[in-house]
């Protein structure tokens, strides 16, 4: 898009918002199955996966996007980029209001921009950096002012990854801790109810919102279900409707395909692009060596996860930028690990950092803490303990909460190697410079830099792809990028997740953005 494009609220945005012409049959109650269940309800402060497949339906953005990654209006009804990159323009919609009923405005937008999302999302941080203020000159006018152009920063703007909140109810006491988190209100189409721990989250339909005739449902109910096989039964039994992400084991994936009440799509990944990764401890012997490093990068048998665990549902990972950015030029393939020799190779590399095997051949001793997002994780544990075995490093498997594994992973940095997910999301600014850049050292805040290495060249490279509105020259600068980050290897990339969605033949329309389950569910209706 145009730096200069004008996006109007015409007939063709009044139609994209209006309710489909087709007949649809109101009512019902959609039960969506998520694993694990999130730790809060706080998707500001962070992005552990199932936060937001909660929360996507109670929060919304300023934009939403089409299946072709471009952005279509929500709160704001349209929007204009400045010839120079450094001013963006949003108008307001005047009709839409927060649960509790209050009226949304510009102020609402720029504490969220300024106040919260600036400085305590993960991502955010990195997103809205270049955000220097944020301007109100009236209640339906919001004018971001950047020091730098920041290309990417249309691309995040939805209610899944900068949700609007409301000022007079976040803006009061601490937002990391307060007392909404868990109760959250947003202008979204499904109003928070309950939160039964352990059991489900309860959202009703807002019969205010904003777009007239939506949502079609009356409820969407999230269930968590901690046994896998439970989850299965409960998909085929009819008595949930929906599973993404995850929630599905793999190895049930074609078996529920073949049932006439039951549907298979891999749409709804194009935003999001999750890659499989292993986390190394850079800080602690003998990981401080990149020789050691690269070692595990060849132990780890990428085909055999993706055959193995993830049942085809994925390509090897050839370096931190997913193979989606490819059709934009900003994809670039580093080391291949796949290599025959490659045990081999990893041999060789533990004798050259002066790791010798011992009694029993084993070199040295660790613990792999595996990322407690369902059986397929402990498998793939299970599977790297045995092929690090085959290079001498002995391995033992740690398997905790979703809260323990968060604190031990990013705020105490108690581990050797973790096995962990994250998402590229729409550009690499977004979702890949987090995971090694030098500010992103953020004890505390999930989803960054955990492995704590960085390098003053490769932070130059990715502040300079940030501010870099020329795509060629954004493809040189992320080839660089890779390369070095391959030669460090502080991430293993594993491979490139293609998440199944199953979906129950009763409900229409529930995947209808590229982030699939983090959409907002306005138009999902029953038959």
């Amino acid at each position: 898009m145009s730096r200069s494009l004008i996006v109007a609220a015409c007939a063709a945005v009044a139609l994209a918002l209006s309710a489909p012409a087709w007949a649809q049959k109101p009512g019902g109650t959609l039960v969506q199955i998520t694993q694990p269940e999130p730790p809060n309800l706080a998707p500001y402060i962070s992005t552990a996966g199932p936060i937001g497949q909660v929360t996507a339906k109670v929060f919304d953005g300023l934009l939403e996007y089409g299946f072709d990654l471009k952005p279509k209006a929500s709160l704001a009804e349209s929007w204009t980029i400045a010839p120079d990159g450094k001013t963006m323009t949003f108008k307001l919609r005047s009709d839409v209001q927060f649960h509790d009923g209050k009226p949304l405005t510009s102020a609402d937008v720029q504490f969220t921009v300024m106040e919260v999302l600036k400085k305590n999302h993960p991502r955010g941080i990195s997103t809205f950096r270049e955000v220097t203020a944020v301007d109100t000159p009236d209640a339906t006018t919001v004018i971001f002012r950047l020091a730098k152009p920041a290309p990417y920063l249309i691309k995040a703007l939805s209610g899944y990854e900068s949700p609007i909140l409301p000022k007079h109810i976040y803006g009061q006491g601490d937002i990391k801790a307060h007392p909404n988190a868990n109760q959250p209100i947003g202008s979204g189409p499904f109003k928070f109810v309950e939160w039964r721990r352990g059991e489900l989250v309860r959202l009703d339909k807002n019969p205010n919102y904003w777009r007239k005739g939506l949502p079609y449902l009356d409820r969407v109910v999230v269930r968590f279900i901690a046994d896998a096989s439970t989850r299965t039964a409960a998909l085929e039994k009819g008595e949930a409707h929906v599973a993404g992400l995850g929630a599905v084991p793999y190895n049930d994936v074609k078996r529920l395909g073949a049932l006439p009440s039951l549907e298979i799509t891999s749409a709804g990944t194009e935003m999001v692009s999750p890659m499989v990764e292993m986390i190394i401890n850079t800080k602690q012997p003998p990981f401080d060596n990149p020789k050691v490093r690269q070692a595990i990068n060849y132990a780890v048998d990428r085909k055999f996860a993706i055959d193995n665990v993830w049942f085809g549902l994925g390509k090897p990972a050839m370096g931190p930028i997913s193979s989606n950015f490819e059709p934009a030029g900003l994809f670039a393939a580093g080391t291949d690990y796949t290599v025959a020799d490659r045990v081999a190779r990893a041999n060789k590399l533990l004798d050259e950092a002066g790791l010798p095997r011992k009694d029993g051949g084993v070199r040295f001793e660790i613990t792999h803490d595996i990322t407690p997002y369902g059986e397929e994780w402990q498998r793939f544990g299970e599977a790297v303990q045995q092929q690090l075995q085959q290079v001498g490093i002995k391995v033992n498997l740690r398997y905790e909460d979703l809260p323990k594994w968060l604190k031990r992973t990013y705020t105490d940095y108690d581990f050797s190697i973790t096995s962990n997910f994250l998402f590229n999301l729409a550009d690499p600014v977004i979702g890949v410079h987090r995971g090694f850049h030098s500010d992103r050292i953020r004890p505390g805040t999930v989803f960054v830099n955990g492995s704590r290495w960085s390098s003053p060249e490769t932070d130059a490279l990715m502040d300079k792809a940030t501010v870099e509105t020329n795509d060629a020259e954004r493809s040189k600068l992320y080839a660089e990028l890779v390369k070095r980050v391959q030669e460090a290897s502080p991430v293993v990339y594993v491979l490139e997740l293609r998440y199944p969605t199953v979906i129950n033949r009763q409900f229409k329309n529930v995947i209808e953005t590229p982030l699939g389950i983090y959409g907002n569910f306005a138009t999902a209706n029953r038959q």
